[in-house]
């Protein structure tokens, strides 16, 4: 399908993460690379702590025109590309490793083994022979290493460690990529942690805080998401779960959770309409804050109640 096409179309997630930006770089320039026109659509544009990969500067917004083939990458089901495309929208080719993934696309490559999008990439242009530059190289690996918050998460595996160091032989520079993509904030993020954890709040082995709309106005943070405070919130020590309460515009609250090992929030969060993996999911959820914290959470209480089932593959873990 590719190689028939001339124009292509990559497009990732709402709030974009390393992985989606990683992912739709790394598959952006390997088709430039191959010849093709490519559109490369973030509908959030590129966080702060990835604008340094090469080929950021090439990521729209919006679609400038009609492409032969159109590539969703990272999204388990089309809500997560936000408004960039009408709602009779059908992709061609759906790429993700969430198993929450719909198969909403003509072809779906979905794979909920691997510990990122970046990694399937990596796979397959080796397996198709295309080429990996040290910059795409480079926005593969970001990806493998914001997904799995440095190696740390427990759905590493061997082939993933081989993925990296594959890409680390191509290029990559994995301590640069890590300071850059974990460690470094900006004041402005550090402010939106300080709003966060003093509002946090605790009950027996939950812990949550919320995160309204004045709260990014005030700390001058120019993103639409936490600034990465959950996994923050996943570090502290004898809880089971974690959540954050994010308002966003138009009446809605994005919910995100990270629990430990042996307890599937994707189940929590898919009856309020999202997904993501065992140990780490999200949803959005129309309301205002306090009613939405309050039903969420009830739901989330009960369903810590009951005995966890053990997964052997999610992807994120209470450190």
């Amino acid at each position: 399908m590719i190689n028939a096409s001339e124009r292509i179309m990559a497009i990732s997630h709402i709030r974009p993460d390393g992985d989606g930006i990683g992912s739709l770089i790394g598959i952006g320039l390997c088709l430039e690379a191959l010849g093709k026109e490519v559109q490369m659509i973030s509908p959030d544009g590129v966080p702060g702590n990835l604008n340094h990969l090469e080929g950021c500067s090439k990521v729209r917004y919006q679609p400038i025109s009609k492409p032969d083939v159109s590539i969703v990458l990272d999204c388990s089901d089309l809500k997560r590309i936000g408004d960039v495309m009408d709602q009779q929208f059908i992709p061609d080719i759906n790429i993700d490793h969430h198993i929450t993934n719909m198969s909403f696309a003509k072809v779906n490559l979905i794979d909920h083994t691997a510990v990122a999008t970046a990694e399937i990439l990596t796979e397959l242009f080796d397996v198709l022979g295309w080429p990996i530059t040290k910059p795409i190289a480079s926005a593969l690996m970001m990806g493998i290493v914001m997904d799995t918050i440095g190696f740390r998460t427990s759905n590493i595996t061997p082939k993933a460690l081989r993925v990296a160091a594959r890409l680390i032989e191509l290029g990559a520079d994995l301590p640069d990529l890590y300071q850059r993509g974990l460690v470094n904030r900006s004041f402005e993020a550090a402010r939106l942690w300080g709003a966060g954890l003093v509002q946090l709040e605790r009950d027996g082995d939950m812990v949550w805080t919320t995160l309204s709309l004045e709260d990014r106005e005030k700390a001058n943070y120019p993103g639409n998401d936490d600034a990465d405070l959950i996994n923050i919130l996943s570090s502290i020590q004898d809880v089971k779960l974690a959540m954050i309460f994010l308002e966003q515009r138009e009446g809605l609250i994005k919910i995100s959770w990270r629990a430990q090992l042996g307890y599937d929030v994707s189940k929590i969060a898919g009856k309020f309409g999202g997904g993501g993996h065992p140990a780490a999911a999200g949803a959005e959820v129309s309301g205002t804050l306090e009613e939405v914290k309050k039903t969420v959470l009830q739901a989330t209480q009960t369903a810590l109640k009951l005995a966890p089932v053990t997964h052997g593959n999610s992807h994120d873990t209470m450190r």
